[in-house]
């Protein structure tokens, strides 16, 4: 179905698998929340690239130094193309793209939840600072395997250009936790202590997935814009990251407030 909800009420069309295709057949409250999602992913992808920018000139190797560029390079590239898809809703794209500090950190020891003095509206992980290169791939692999459980179930959301967009931000994504995976590998060989990394990032990296807002998660499943539930999503990415830190003689650290 695609834009043939004309004998049916939009959000019942919706709720049945429908399809929009044009910002003119998208009602106030799903575009709101569209525009929500949208800027989210844009803000994260921004602030993401600004974090590893301050890193290339810190990692330990010329290798490690492509990987970093790439990452800021591929996640700014991942910014232009949903901001083209907000561009189609009147989002001005230059203006929008340099109205924010996208490198401004709060302080390492900061708690979980502590606000900057000037939001934007990326995810809580990018609020956090990099303590060093080894603690930048772990937040890396952790946040990776989040944003690909996020992906996964955005493929299928029911604005379809956003959708095929990010089925095409998918791969890039998934080729960022693999040059972490590869990076921890040889950290680990090396004998690098990693596990107060994992202990620190990880509940910055669940707090992702919400804070059960059950009425929110139902209005997104309600308009086809998340097909499983935040606690549904946070659970997959536990199981992920929980066997890819097994697999490197790491542990996952308890979902709580830091």
């Amino acid at each position: 179905m695609t834009n043939d909800h004309t004998s049916m009420p939009i959000e019942d069309y919706l709720a049945a698998g429908g399809k929009l295709t044009a910002p003119e057949n998208v009602p106030p409250r799903y575009r709101a929340e569209l525009m929500r999602l949208m800027a989210i992913f844009v803000d994260s992808e921004m602030a993401g690239a600004a974090g590893f920018a301050s890193l290339i000139n810190a990692a330990p190797g010329v290798t490690e130094r492509i990987a970093s560029a790439r990452i800021v390079l591929e996640k700014t590239q991942n910014a232009e193309r949903l901001l083209r898809v907000m561009a189609d809703f009147g989002t001005d794209t230059d203006r929008y793209a340099n109205s924010h500090p996208w490198e401004d950190r709060l302080p390492r020891e900061a708690p979980l939840g502590a606000r900057r003095s000037y939001e934007d509206m990326r995810l809580p992980v990018f609020n956090a600072p990099f303590d060093d290169w080894a603690d930048a791939v772990v937040m890396n692999l952790l946040m990776g395997l989040a944003a690909g459980v996020l992906l996964h179930d955005y493929r299928s959301l029911s604005y379809q250009p956003l959708a095929e967009t990010f089925r095409e931000i998918e791969p890039v994504e998934q080729a960022h936790t693999d040059l972490a995976r590869e990076g921890l590998t040889v950290l680990v060989k090396r004998g690098a202590k990693l596990q107060a990394s994992v202990d620190y990032w990880w509940p910055r990296v669940a707090a992702s997935f919400g804070t059960g807002d059950q009425g929110r998660d139902a209005r997104l499943l309600k308009f086809g814009l998340r097909s499983s539930s935040n606690d549904d999503l946070r659970a997959l990415w536990t199981k992920a990251a929980t066997d890819a830190l097994n697999a490197l003689k790491l542990h996952a650290a308890s979902d709580r407030t830091a």
